[in-house]
């Protein structure tokens, strides 16, 4: 199942990231995995100063986001990084790791997001492919806008033809690791959220006790 926040950025916090990458030193992307000759792109430094303030910007957005709290059901998640590809950049067809090393222990990525930063119009190609079995689905939104997939879907970035895409990463470990518990939940919360006010009381108080205790039983 698939999620797309429009404006989990304000402006404000959109304008700063835009203008903080300016700043950023950006490294080979194959930093964080080597071994794959796919990936050609760059993301920040961790050794830069700035990049715990643009990580924070991110995840303090996620953190007050209900939308995001909703569909995800966080348990943790991972620090938020900067990426950016330039003409010829793309990243190939590949799975996310299952399990991410932290300072912490191993984060288990159950649900990958996408910040988008760059106006869509600013750059040809860098589309976001889902790969859904024979199907391919190429993505992009708005800036400040992010999208919520699957760590299980094959996906890729399609090479940059022009411009320069910049986004924002990061992987979620969910308190409900199965996809299709996950997605009937979140189905649930939306219709109780949506057509609750007019149900009877009663009706929608069972429909609550059932959501609940199928959150408790799937939860780890």
């Amino acid at each position: 199942m698939f999620l797309e926040i429009k404006n989990l950025l304000t402006d404000a916090e959109l304008t700063h990231l835009q203008a903080l990458s300016a700043r950023l030193k950006f490294v080979d992307g194959r930093a964080t995995n080597a071994e794959f000759d796919q990936k050609h792109n760059l993301q920040v430094d961790h050794y830069d100063s700035g990049y715990a303030e643009s990580a924070k910007v991110v995840a303090d957005a996620l953190e007050r986001s209900r939308e995001f709290r909703d569909f995800a059901f966080p348990k943790r998640v991972a620090t938020p990084l900067l990426a950016r590809y330039e003409p010829g950049m793309k990243y190939g067809a590949h799975a996310d790791a299952a399990f991410l090393p932290l300072p912490d222990g191993p984060l288990r990525s159950d649900i990958s997001c996408t910040l988008f930063l760059s106006d869509p119009r600013s750059y040809e190609g860098g589309e976001l492919v889902i790969h859904l079995g024979v199907r391919a689905l190429p993505l992009k939104a708005e800036p400040g806008s992010a999208i919520l997939y699957p760590s299980t879907t094959l996906h890729e970035v399609a090479p940059v033809r022009a411009g320069v895409r910049l986004v924002s990463l990061t992987f979620i470990e969910s308190q409900i690791p199965d996809e299709q518990e996950r997605a009937m939940l979140y189905e649930l919360g939306e219709i109780n959220a949506l057509e609750g006010a007019n149900m009877n009381w009663l009706n929608r108080m069972r429909l609550e006790v059932v959501r609940q205790n199928l959150t408790r039983k799937w939860s780890r």
